[in-house]
């Protein structure tokens, strides 16, 4: 497909009135939504070609996104790695980036390429860390900047205070600027009571998080971005070469794939339990059941939310490949 002529949704999203007609089955689309029914899934959404398949649940209701904000924030830095702002060669020292119990000589050393490709080294206590991140956690100085790959909360907290510190915006103006408007966003906003961007902060870190909540069709057109190649109708809303570089396996993750710039990538067809993922599939993970998956060969787009403001409701990774494989089976295309 070429990417300087494929579809994008306009202003409102365009629905696919016959899904059969495009290589889908009735049938199928029907055992999704009884798989979705039956478990705690709140919305979700396919796309095809710039077009809705399918849609199930409200879609218009902004949930908050967890750890998809990480891939947000890769996306926001093209444009100031492009025209040198951000320098992803410097280091933590010449950033006069530490923190709270201090920072180590060595782990000083951390180059802004090592906490994007969560790689520096910095076991540091950080917010927002889930159950299974304080699992997996290495122990502090085990590691040299760079050497190992683990899923580190303080590495994208930290990128959002060097985002911010060099380039002068918030994670959230740079956002709206960037990408909700030229993307035309349904659904964001960053005036009113409750506004759309945040900080939250934490005693154990320095560094805060940046939340976003977003709808689930306006985090469609975010993933449809990536499958365009950063392209949307005919501008390039992220800088030449920057999604792709986003999605190239600099680490391997195990049973989750493997790993670009905050973006979780297919690997040799594994990435969701049960179920063969298309070669070239990549996606924004957020915990509690948010997955915004960009499927390349199959040009399409699947968003799945789960309301996690209610306490205990999540959706395992197992219960969503279950779901994703009945997606698959669906498309006869």
């Amino acid at each position: 497909m070429s990417y300087q002529h494929a579809v994008n949704p306009a202003a409102e999203w365009e629905r696919v009135q016959n899904p059969a007609q495009s290589g889908w089955s009735e049938a199928g689309l029907q055992a999704v939504e009884a798989c979705a029914e039956g478990q705690e899934t709140d919305a979700l959404m396919i796309v095809q070609s710039g077009k809705i398949i399918y849609t199930y649940g409200d879609i218009t209701h902004k949930y908050l996104c967890h750890s998809i904000r990480k891939s947000i924030l890769a996306a926001l830095m093209g444009q100031d790695v492009a025209d040198g702002t951000i320098d992803l060669s410097l280091t933590l020292e010449q950033l006069g980036i530490d923190d709270i119990d201090g920072l180590s000589e060595v782990e000083k050393q951390a180059t802004i390429y090592d906490l994007l490709t969560a790689r520096s080294g910095i076991y540091h206590a950080a917010g927002y860390e889930t159950p299974w991140m304080r699992m997996i956690k290495e122990k502090r100085h085990s590691h040299a900047p760079g050497t190992f790959w683990c899923y580190n909360n303080w590495d994208f907290n930290a990128l959002g205070t060097i985002f911010e510190q060099l380039t002068g915006k918030t994670v959230h103006q740079a956002f709206e600027e960037r990408i909700a408007k030229p993307l035309q966003f349904e659904d964001f906003s960053l005036t009113g009571d409750k506004p759309d961007g945040w900080h939250d902060r934490f005693t154990e870190s320095r560094h805060a998080a940046y939340p976003f909540r977003l709808s689930t069709r306006d985090l469609a057109r975010f993933s449809q971005l990536y499958l365009r190649h950063g392209r949307w109708n005919g501008e390039d809303v992220l800088p030449k070469g920057w999604a792709q570089e986003c999605v190239m396996p600099y680490s391997d993750a195990g049973a989750r794939g493997a790993y670009g710039y905050m973006w979780w990538l297919e690997r040799d067809g594994v990435f969701f339990p049960g179920v063969v993922t298309p070669k070239g599939t990549y996606a924004g993970f957020g915990a509690g059941g948010h997955f915004c998956i960009t499927i390349p060969a199959l040009d399409m787009v699947i968003v799945h939310r789960v309301d996690t403001d209610i306490a205990g409701r999540q959706l395992n990774r197992h219960k969503f490949g279950r779901l994703l494989k009945l997606i698959f089976d669906a498309f006869q295309g």
